[in-house]
């Protein structure tokens, strides 16, 4: 499996080009998507209001727990070398910009990523159709890890795995709470 996700990742990663590396650069980058984010939480309060709270409560709690499963956790305790840091195939990988910490698995650009598209379908996604865009979003942050050297496929899977299942069941959690909060009203 190992042989498999390394053969894969150096194939992924030897699609690069020098117009490509900048753009990659940025699109892995955590501060270029500050902007979105905020839209997206003044939309969610302008449209839901009190609820809006609420709602960004759930997608706050829901990145947090996919980021600490895959860097408090995960990363740690599997000790999976990034393939930058890996010395038998370092000298074959692009590498665009810095290597980032000693471990990949499981990405945590990939979990966060999927966590926030899933989130936002699952709360609003009936509203908002544009929202299933976030997935496409979602995965090219993620291959950006993979393009930037930085991740093998597996550890983007796995993370964009983790996030959408820390998603749902944190979404799952809060319908739960909400309905009993409603049912206590009436």
């Amino acid at each position: 499996m190992n042989q498999l996700d390394t053969q894969a990742f150096l194939w992924l990663n030897s699609f690069h080009t020098d117009w490509l590396d900048p753009i990659m650069g940025v699109i892995t980058a955590r501060n270029t998507w500050f902007p979105m984010y905020a839209v997206i939480i003044g939309s969610i309060l302008w449209k839901y209001k009190k609820q809006g709270w609420g709602m960004l409560l759930v997608i706050v709690l829901s990145v947090l727990f996919s980021d600490q499963i895959c860097s408090s956790i995960l990363k740690p305790l599997v000790a999976r070398l990034r393939p930058c840091h890996e010395p038998a195939i370092a000298h074959l990988v692009h590498l665009v910009g810095g290597c980032g910490g000693q471990y990949g698995f499981c990405s945590s650009h990939a979990a966060n990523s999927f966590t926030l598209a899933m989130s936002l379908f699952l709360l609003v996604g009936k509203t908002y159709r544009w929202v299933s865009f976030l997935f496409l979003w979602a995965i090219i942050v993620s291959y950006s890890r993979i393009y930037v050297g930085v991740h093998y496929p597996l550890d983007v899977l796995s993370g964009a795995g983790i996030g959408t299942i820390v998603a749902v069941i944190c979404c799952k959690v809060y319908e739960r709470i909400q309905h009993k909060v409603i049912s206590n009203i009436d």
